[in-house]
């Protein structure tokens, strides 16, 4: 045996311990200690016979299992990939390709069990940067007006944390609220299916096929300028079509199974003139059978689904949302009615300045924030604390049918007055109750405008009992309109964007067999 010991010189050196070394040798050369074991009538031998052929047994049958091995790592994406590809052979001719682009390598459990997957996987495309990560690189060129929406897009698509609202809201929730901006939902969309649970990076057990392209992001600096042709507000979603129509899966079914989410209005990608507004994205080939997700969606068209526009709530876990939901059943609310929005002086007869008029005439009863005097798109401390201390939020059409202020208010646990059905009737079937009447309230415009009906009078002609189980229905439906942090999602409950992945693949696998209209 070896032992560390100290020499006369302080230093450490190995010795062997004599009387254990000789006896280790003793017993390794004598054959006669052995001998007995070779005896083939001795019954130690064939147990040793048996150990030794069960051992080669097992690493026999180890060797025939298939073993696991990493995915290949990718080279790092060039930012001077595009659509088109030139390569040059041996004998120096060169032609021009399009890649089909390698699967994006990123955490997830790709063994999720058909239980957890009922309506199958989704496989992500990794496009080229110019359709998505190059568009985040050059976010302050996305928007005219102003210069930080670098910010608004932030946080991975969440923006900045949200300030100003401390006393407003339990201090344990403060993480959970930011400023996101209404037009942030394909990033959101994006990052939150790169951890999607039901997720494949084999796009053969696929049932569904996702394109992360911010086609809004990309048009949204086109839309307000002269200076920009037609082609320029088509370059983008043009250039992904024939991307996406040269990748093998897309014969599969002509893309009746693609799916894309589009963070603007459906009318802003559906324009028939070069002269009009928008982009004509929607109409250009290739686009009519892929599923797109968009925060007002044209009801006659069957591939347009329309979800949640993103609010500033955005909890990690489910005991955040519980504590959300215990906090707005228990809030105090001293205001009837409330009304947040600006008026719209170019168009006649404008709905919404007849309503602030309105709120300003009931100080007891309505409460309003005018936000032709402050920032309201993404969010404030006053807009979050006047929905949170009313009963029922005003919700007329916004510039297009449907407004981010819905959601805002039921967030809150308001409940919303509607004008117009199309508001929400006709837009968020998938993510509201079926039942209208037990959310909400619908008063007819017509008889606002004339006079003949009082909003305060029909809101307070409504049982306390009943506004309670409105509000408790808005409450149950609130893990539905938010959109968690990007990861996998909420244990045992669905979000905004769990039920619309699962919504879409629930209606392309009713296609199986056939993909018809």
């Amino acid at each position: 045996m070896l032992h560390i010991v100290q020499n006369s010189n302080g230093e450490d050196e190995l010795q062997e311990n004599s009387k254990t070394s000789q006896k280790t040798l003793d017993s390794k050369n004598s054959f006669n200690t052995l001998q007995p074991y070779f005896s083939f009538h001795h019954p130690r031998l064939w147990i040793l016979l048996l150990i030794a052929a069960i051992q080669i047994l097992l690493l026999l049958s180890f060797r025939s299992l298939p073993l696991s091995s990493p995915l290949p790592k990718l080279p790092p994406t060039s930012t001077k990939t595009s659509t088109i590809n030139q390569t040059t052979y041996e004998n120096g001719t060169t032609k021009n390709s399009r890649t089909i682009f390698p699967p994006p390598v990123s955490p997830l459990n790709n063994k999720t069990s058909i239980k957890t997957c009922p309506f199958g996987k989704v496989y992500m495309y990794e496009l080229p940067p110019l359709f998505n990560k190059e568009l985040i690189q050059n976010c302050s060129t996305l928007n005219i007006f102003t210069s930080r929406y670098c910010e608004a897009l932030s946080n991975d698509g969440f923006g900045r944390q949200a300030d100003g609202i401390s006393t407003i809201i339990p201090k344990n929730l403060m993480y959970t609220w930011f400023w996101t901006d209404q037009f942030a939902l394909e990033l959101i969309h994006h990052n939150r299916m790169m951890n999607y649970r039901c997720r494949t990076l084999e796009p053969e057990l696929a049932t569904g096929f996702y394109i992360p392209f911010y086609v809004g992001l990309a048009v949204g600096k086109y839309l307000w300028s002269e200076n920009f042709t037609a082609n320029d507000r088509d370059q983008h979603c043009r250039m992904m079509l024939d991307w996406v129509r040269d990748q093998p899966y897309w014969n599969r079914s002509n893309g009746w199974d693609h799916f894309i989410t589009m963070g603007r209005i459906s009318w802003d990608f559906r324009r028939s003139k070069d002269r009009d507004w928008g982009s004509s994205c929607i109409y250009l080939p290739g686009m009519r059978n892929i599923t797109r997700l968009l925060i007002e969606r044209n009801p006659w068209d069957y591939f347009d689904v329309g979800v949640p526009y993103p609010t500033g709530f955005h909890p990690s876990s489910t005991a955040e949302v519980e504590q959300w939901q215990h906090f707005v059943r228990t809030r105090f609310r001293k205001t009837t009615f409330c009304f947040a929005g600006a008026t719209r002086g170019i168009i006649k007869d404008d709905f919404r300045g007849l309503l602030l008029n309105h709120c300003r005439h009931e100080p007891g009863s309505c409460r309003v924030v005018d936000c032709g005097k402050s920032k309201c798109a993404n969010g404030t401390s006053e807009i979050l604390e006047t929905f949170l201390d009313s009963d029922f939020c005003l919700q007329p059409r916004g510039d297009s049918f449907t407004r981010r202020s819905i959601f805002d208010c039921m967030v809150a646990g308001s409940i919303p007055v509607f004008f117009w059905r199309r508001t929400a009737y006709y837009q968020y079937e998938w993510f509201l109750p079926h039942e209208p009447e037990s959310y909400s309230v619908f008063i007819d415009r017509h008889g606002v405008k004339n006079g003949t009906i009082s909003i305060k009078d029909v809101l307070k002609s409504i049982s306390r009992d009943k506004i309670e189980s409105m509000r408790e229905k808005v409450i149950e439906y609130t893990p539905r309109l938010i959109y968690a942090k990007p990861n996998k999602g909420l244990d045992g409950i669905s979000d905004a964007f769990d039920i619309a992945v699962e919504g879409v693949l629930g209606r392309i696998k009713k296609q199986e067999g056939g993909y018809k209209w």
